[in-house]
């Protein structure tokens, strides 16, 4: 099977990178920088090798290197952002870094006629995200690609097919990203793209077959997308085997605990255990307003409840997650900067009884995770359900978390989703772009007036997204009569609120979820 080597620096979009490799048909890994050897890039036969970004210096003691043999083994390779920097500086070019050459976001590009480039508009739009950059390429090397503050945007060794662009193709907002990142696999590479999706669901299955073979493993299931294709995925890998332990810890949506039930017992006939843990939780949080802690606890508990499941099914070897990929990139795991702990990967305790964890998804972005779930012949309606985080409302109620704030989030968070999904239903489907939905009760109340009287109630947030993969997404532009419609509603049928406001904040700069 060919592949690309996708070699890691710490940036936040490498897996972005890997994932549009693979939306060609081409496989793409991910090794860390410094554990990998150019002997063993050799043995395993790569196609070609992308350098990642990341967030250091080329000049810092610290920052990640690598071997420089590796640009002489005959393996064609693509520098990006922070990579280019590193191939340059290793072959003796010069980087230079000054505040006024900093350029972040979309950036008008012009580049020459060059096989990287090929179909490419002399004049685009790419996105920047730097500060240091290629002053002076090395020998060998010419300058392909320019902007007005980056004099060396992308350049090339055409004999010895080393290749560098300053921008991120990887990224939605470069106009001929995709194309560029084809040229290189297609044209540079010479790869064929015959690698499917539907091999991923095929290996993953007959790889824990044989890895889990005799073993008892625990599943938490929380009854989203990813916990279910993971279970799925286990089921069939090791059937009866497999339990699943659906901990209940009053922070769902408002009838969820109900329907995951149903779904998964009846419909699949899992072995299925449903922990009522509300009072649990909600103990353990009292008093907790900051975010970070309120993960941390979560998690923590999570662990806590599975081991003691465990303890009273007998031995329980494994335990598995359905954590996906933008789970672990926000919890910094690698060498990546932290944007917030999940509670898959994030609040885990030091100490726990399992033997091992096995996260059969923690590859795959959300769209891929819907694929497989497809291809694992899991109902349409249950694979494109609304992300939810596994700590649930507690991050999306601002402040203290109280049996009376989520109930009321609940029934807020309700009607602002029909009422979206109804908005969907009445556009034309090519226009219709909301991915991710839902209400937050935020921290602040204000007065307001219902019946004549003065009121003092919450403000709720609601929050609609549309995204391709989650690592960035723009504020959904919403018909005015939905939003007037869910706020009409909210503010009249639940009690305790007495003002909606609309987010329209992006990611980056903001997260989708608030906390």
């Amino acid at each position: 099977m060919e592949k690309i080597l996708v070699l890691d620096f710490g940036g936040q979009y490498n897996q972005l990178i890997a994932r549009r490799v693979r939306e060609q048909h081409v496989y793409a890994e991910i090794k860390p920088c410094d554990r990998i050897s150019v002997e063993e890039i050799k043995a395993a036969g790569y196609q070609g090798i992308i350098f990642t970004g990341g967030p250091g210096s080329v000049y810092d003691a610290d920052s990640p290197h690598y071997d420089p043999a590796i640009l002489n083994v005959g393996i064609p390779v693509l520098g990006i952002c922070y990579g280019v920097q590193l191939m340059a500086y290793m072959e003796d070019g010069e980087i230079c870094g000054a505040e006024n050459s900093s350029e972040y976001g979309k950036t008008m590009v012009t580049a020459s006629q060059n096989v990287l480039f090929a179909d490419v508009s002399a004049e685009s739009v790419c996105w920047m995200s730097h500060t240091d950059y290629v002053k002076t390429p090395p020998e060998g090397f010419k300058v392909i690609a320019h902007t007005d503050k980056c004099p060396c945007a992308a350049m090339c060794d055409e004999d010895r097919k080393l290749y560098g662009v300053q921008f991120h193709p990887e990224v939605v907002h470069t106009d001929y990203g995709k194309q560029i990142l084809s040229n290189f696999l297609f044209r540079i590479c010479r790869c064929k793209g015959d690698w499917r999706m539907e091999d991923f669901a095929v290996q993953t299955v007959e790889t824990y077959r044989k890895k889990l073979a005799g073993k008892k493993v625990l599943l938490a299931l929380s009854g989203g997308v990813d916990s279910s294709v993971a279970a799925v995925l286990l089921h069939q890998a090791i059937g009866e085997n497999l339990v699943c332990v659906f901990v209940d810890h009053g922070l769902l949506r408002k009838d969820e605990g109900d329907f995951v039930e149903q779904v998964f017992r009846r419909q699949f006939g899992m072995n299925l255990i449903r922990v009522n843990a509300k009072e649990r939780f909600l103990e353990r949080l009292q008093g907790v307003t900051e975010p970070e802690r309120k993960r941390k606890i979560i998690g923590e508990e999570f662990i806590r409840v599975f081991e003691d499941e465990a303890k009273s099914l007998g031995k329980i070897d494994v335990l598995a997650q359905g954590t996906i990929y933008p789970d672990v990139i926000e919890s910094g795991k690698g060498d990546a900067a932290v944007i917030k702990s999940h509670h898959n990967v994030g609040g885990l305790p030091d100490v726990m009884s399992f033997e091992e964890i096995v996260e059969p998804l923690r590859d795959l972005f959300k769209d891929e995770v819907r694929s497989v779930g497809e291809q694992l012949g899991i109902p349409h309606a249950l694979v494109w359900r609304q992300p939810f985080p596994g700590p649930g409302l507690a991050v999306r109620v601002i402040g203290e978390i109280t049996d009376e704030k989520l109930e009321i989030l609940r029934d807020a968070d309700a009607i602002f989703r029909e009422e979206v999904e109804r908005a969907e239903l009445a556009a034309d489907a090519a226009a219709s772009a909301a991915n991710q939905y839902f209400a937050v009760l935020t921290g602040i109340r204000s007065v307001g007036v219902k019946g004549d009287a003065r009121t003092y109630g919450y403000t709720v947030a609601l929050r609609c997204v549309s995204t391709d993969d989650f690592m960035t997404a723009t504020w959904t532009r919403l018909p005015y009569e939905a939003l007037e419609r869910a706020s009409s509603r909210i503010t009249n049928e639940v009690k305790g609120i007495t003002r909606v406001v609309y987010d329209i904040t992006s990611k980056p700069p903001a997260t989708v979820e608030w906390e």
